[in-house]
């Protein structure tokens, strides 16, 4: 019976850290060529495509590769629907009956635009790697749940808005965004820009549960000490460019702290890749005027990266975490004397 404990013990440690790293002896160069190669290609005809996709390669993960690759390179998000797409739920949220109506009717539409204009939802873009996965005899499922960014008002957090995918590979389930990673919508013109975002690729499970909370926690990979809605709420805003430099993020927990004066604050960080201490930074906005600022403390070891900063005055301010020119979270700190 002990040796069963240790290995069941075992497994779910060995679930809990599935990502990218697992695979790191792994080159994907020919999957992401044969995802490009077969730009031109059409989804009217799913089975040819999985296969054109996959046929070439000898592993689940390449194969998996090539099909995300091909998703993330072909589908437009569709901005100008989804903000429809939250107008209408966020007004028929207390109506069960008239937001199920809704849901029924958007999905088709969801549908009618994947095939016919190669835009979507994440709902779509969710589907289709699910779809071209299974043609493949790959397992991968669609997962439901809310996604956080900064854009998202996490008041109105009642009803799900994201989707995105775990795919079963050589034994063990891994977490993926290809809406998220496909590139950005602009808000303003609805217009969207492609530009991949490798972070979002077998992402470790700890840093994905930031800004992803599904409605089946067992989707959550983590086994153990899963977060609660609650800490998912308070977290701070994790940005796209984050996934593309760090593994995890470890603290501050919350967007809103409260410390004293000259309060030690402690950033820290499992970092994806080597970083240079000199482009670390931070952008401390005082309500008034905004000051670059380069920590006197910073330490990285191990691919740990730790900041060390002390608020010699009071006052509420924003704090945003840089590495290089890329955004990679924000925090507020209320600072009393």
């Amino acid at each position: 019976m002990k040796s069963l404990r240790y290995i069941i013990i075992f497994i779910f440690a060995f679930q809990s850290n599935a990502q990218i790293s697992d695979f790191d002896t792994i080159n994907f160069q020919e999957a992401d060529r044969i995802a490009l190669e077969c730009k031109n290609e059409t989804l009217d005809n799913l089975p040819q495509l999985s296969y054109k996709l996959t046929s070439k390669l000898t592993t689940d993960v390449e194969r998996f590769r090539a099909i995300y690759m091909w998703v993330c390179g072909n589908i437009a998000n569709d901005y100008r629907l989804f903000s429809k797409n939250m107008r209408k739920r966020q007004h028929f949220k207390n109506d069960s009956l008239k937001l199920k109506q809704w849901n029924n009717q958007i999905r088709k539409v969801i549908f009618k635009k994947l095939l016919n204009e190669n835009k979507t939802l994440c709902t779509g873009y969710a589907y289709l790697i699910k779809e071209l996965s299974n043609l493949a005899n790959i397992e991968c499922e669609i997962v439901h749940g809310f996604g956080r960014t900064s854009t998202v008002n996490i008041e109105n957090f009642t009803t799900p808005n994201h989707s995105w995918n775990a795919v079963k590979l050589d034994g063990k389930w891994y977490l993926c965004d290809p809406t998220w990673a496909s590139g950005k919508p602009n808000p303003a013109t609805f217009r969207f820009e492609f530009d991949y975002n490798d972070g979002f690729f077998l992402t470790n499970p700890k840093l994905f549960a930031i800004n992803h909370y599904p409605v089946d926690k067992k989707w959550l990979l983590l086994e153990s000490n899963n977060p609660s809605f609650k800490t998912f709420i308070e977290a701070p805003i994790i940005y796209g460019k984050a996934y593309a430099k760090l593994s995890n993020h470890n603290a501050p927990k919350k967007m809103h702290n409260n410390i004293k004066k000259n309060e030690k604050v402690v950033f820290k960080f499992q970092l994806l890749k080597p970083v240079e201490k000199e482009d670390i930074y931070l952008l401390i906005d005082n309500g008034n005027r905004s000051k670059k600022i380069y920590p006197k403390s910073t330490t990285i070891e191990n691919q740990s990266l730790i900041v060390e900063y002390e608020f010699e005055k009071s006052g509420f301010y924003d704090v945003h975490f840089l590495i290089g020119a890329e955004l990679i979270s924000t925090y507020t700190f209320k600072v009393k004397s």
